[in-house]
């Protein structure tokens, strides 16, 4: 059985807990959609292993999912400055739990609260409800941001300023379809384009200059 994320643990236990109740007062017949809701949840929270590459100059995929926009100008709500953009959307079936696109020190982690347009909208990263996250990697700042969409209402963020932290390490978890933005200096070289499918941890998206 693979690893779950201890974010699901309530989730898992609540839906058990719901077919316990349906079968002792309904029987197994109406058992079965709480028993299907636990299964989804395992399913949802899983947290598997990951292989990170070795060169330190990759910048690797914080999230499982697919990459909606590689490189251009980035969103309006993004941080200031000029940088290449990368948002990768997260389906409900996707590994939910996120990771650390390079290594470094977190210089500031920041939440805003806010709407919860689809994740696949390109305007939901300067309106939605996100988790922003800079780290100096060797002097040169990456920024990340977790944000959620229609169906992820709950973002977990397990880092804070002043942390130092390794690429591909988990750093928290997006309930339920979400999306995640990556900003990168422009001398940065993509690896990544539109419609490419990507894993966290694993999936270069890029090679820094340094």
């Amino acid at each position: 059985m693979l690893p779950i994320d201890r974010a699901g643990w309530p989730f898992i236990a609540g839906a058990l807990v719901l077919a316990l109740i349906a079968f002792a007062l309904g029987g197994r017949v109406w058992a079965v959609p709480p028993l299907i809701l636990t299964a989804f949840m395992l399913f949802f929270f899983r947290d598997p292993d990951r292989r990170t590459p070795a060169d330190a100059r990759l910048v690797v995929s914080p999230a499982d999912g697919r990459v909606m926009l590689a490189g251009g100008q980035a969103d309006p709500g993004g941080p200031a400055g000029s940088w290449q953009q990368i948002t990768i959307f997260l389906s409900p079936t996707d590994v939910h739990v996120n990771r650390a696109p390079v290594a470094g020190t977190v210089t500031k982690v920041t939440y805003q609260p806010g709407q919860f347009l689809p994740a696949y909208r390109r305007e939901s990263g300067a309106v939605n409800e996100r988790t922003e996250i800079w780290v100096d990697h060797d002097g040169t700042p990456i920024v990340f941001r977790q944000v959620v969409g229609i169906l992820a209402r709950r973002i977990v963020c397990r880092i804070q300023a002043g942390e130092t932290i390794e690429r591909g390490q988990r750093i928290g978890v997006m309930k339920f379809g979400s999306r995640m933005d990556v900003f990168l200096p422009l001398s940065a070289t993509l690896r990544v384009k539109a419609g490419d499918r990507v894993v966290a941890g694993e999936t270069p998206l890029a090679v820094l200059a340094q």
